[in-house]
């Protein structure tokens, strides 16, 4: 799931995007997505390979919290409670536990994920496009790190709703993954024990203590 986080936390709503460049646009959306008290997105993931002949759908939802985050896709549950990370399968019957840090390129903390455009990436309007009746206007962010695994993402922008319509990564490994928002919900009524780890739940599991 890498970057997978990362590309989620980009699907907020706007203000205001006209007249705007790349980097003042983003700005606005960071500013924004930092005053909601949650987040709760409902996604659909689309992975595409045509060289390896690979293309992987499903759906997934994700809810943010501060630093914390429950995450849930490709039959995984990913649990952050703020300090200790838990991984939930089911199908393996196995919960790998782990702390997280702030190096790992895997694991990246929501806080870095509300401003990770404004260090390591150039941002520039790029195309407006009709996607089905609607007008999306692109912004372009390129790495500036030349050896990332990263050649360019593409952020669509809804012109009338000002959310968020779809983010568009292109690898260079040719992989090009595509995460479009079905549902976009703010300040929801969260459970006080939703991103606490039940071990009771998961007893007959096997626990992969990594730390």
């Amino acid at each position: 799931m890498k970057h997978l986080i990362l590309i989620l936390l980009v699907f907020f709503n706007l203000s205001s995007f006209a007249q705007k460049s790349g980097k003042n646009l983003l700005k606005e959306v960071s500013e924004k997505v930092s005053s909601y008290e949650n987040i709760s997105i409902d996604f659909k993931y689309v992975l595409e390979n045509a060289s390896e002949n690979i293309k992987q759908e499903t759906r997934g939802d994700v809810v943010l919290q501060g630093d914390k985050y429950k995450l849930n896709i490709l039959g995984v549950t990913r649990l952050f409670d703020g300090k200790t990370m838990y991984n939930i399968s089911p199908e393996d019957e196995e919960v790998t536990v782990s702390k997280q840090k702030d190096d790992e390129e895997d694991i990246i903390a929501p806080s870095k994920m509300l401003s990770f455009y404004e260090n390591g990436y150039t941002s520039t309007m790029d195309i407006v496009q009709d996607v089905k009746g609607r007008k999306i206007q692109y912004v372009k962010l390129i790495p500036i790190d030349s050896n990332s695994e990263i050649n360019y993402i593409l952020l669509g922008i809804d012109s009338q709703t000002k959310h968020i319509y779809n983010l568009i990564q292109i690898g260079k490994n040719g992989t090009k993954t595509t995460l479009t928002v079905n549902s976009f919900k703010t300040n929801e009524p969260l459970s006080k024990t939703l991103f606490t780890f039940d071990s009771i739940k998961y007893k007959d599991y096997y626990i992969n203590n990594l730390d």
